[in-house]
Order: structure tokens, then sequence, then C-alpha cells
């Protein structure tokens, strides 16, 4: 016999659901040494330490790796509703370089979400510091849940 998950009551238990579940799930983020740092209805703050392995030619973070840990923060902030949802576009601008040895953390906060549609922005940053890059991506939902058949917050079933 197996354990039905508890139903969450609220948006936030919704939310770190969607997440455990997700990051049980996550083997990029966690081959990254990503950490969930905080979950949230619409937010997410994920973080990541710059390894040796991580830096390009120029003594730099490399770029698709911060795309990355943007990239995850969205991800987890857009499925934090318990909707699949995935990225639909998203656009990235580098500001300035991380270095080795840095940790560097992504805030994503959903602007607006209508329909099967979402916008996403989402800071990378060096932790306690300045701005590294501005990510904004594009979310669509594809049905089905992150965690099939939980109730939604509102009492209903999880619809597509």
């Amino acid at each position: 016999m197996s354990a039905t998950p508890p139903t969450p009551t609220d948006p936030q238990a919704l939310a770190e659901a969607a997440a455990a579940a997700m990051w049980s799930r996550d083997r990029a983020c966690q081959a990254l040494g990503m950490r969930l740092e905080a979950i949230g209805p619409g937010r997410a703050v994920m973080s990541m330490p710059v390894r040796a392995d991580m830096v390009n030619g120029h003594a730099m973070c490399h770029g698709g790796l911060i795309f990355t840990l943007a990239d995850s923060a969205f991800a987890y902030a857009c499925n934090s509703h318990n909707h699949n949802t995935v990225a639909s576009a998203c656009q990235i601008d580098f500001l300035s370089p991380a270095r080795e040895g840095e940790v560097l953390e992504a805030e994503a906060v959903e602007r607006a979400l209508a329909g099967r549609s979402g916008v996403y922005d989402i800071t990378v940053r060096v932790r306690g510091g300045r701005v590294v890059a501005l990510f904004r991506g594009k979310s669509h939902r594809i049905g089905g849940e992150v965690i099939a058949g939980l109730q939604q917050a509102d009492g209903r079933a999880g619809a597509a």
C-alpha cells in the first residue's frame, strides 16, 4: 500500500510540495551544485557556486551556466502552482562577470500569469553583491501536474 502525499492547504504549501517533487528528479541542477534557497507561489531563489570546471578561457563563469541557473530558477517559479509548465521563450542580458569561488543567486519573480502563459523576471547576482545578468522568461503550461492528482489550494483537482 502506497501512502498518498498530503494535500497542501495553501499556495505556499503547494509550491513547496511541487518544488520537492521537481528537485527529486532534477539531476541537472544537482550535478551543477545548485541549491533551491527559497520557493513560493510564482517565485524561487536558487544558488550555484562557481567551480573551477565552470570557468571559461577568460577566467569567468561560462555564460551558458549563468543562463542555466536563471532558467532553473524560472522553472521552479513557473511550476510552483503544480501545473506542468515549460519555457516558450527567454532572453538574457549579461552585465558583469562572475568568477571562480563566487556564489551566484538567481531570484525569479512572476510578473504576469494569464491562461496558459506567464512572464517571469530573473535577476542573477553574486551573493550579496552586484548584478551579473537579467533574464526574462515566458512560460507555457503544457498540461498535467508536477505531482499528479494533487488537489489545488482551492479544492479543485489540478486542470491542464
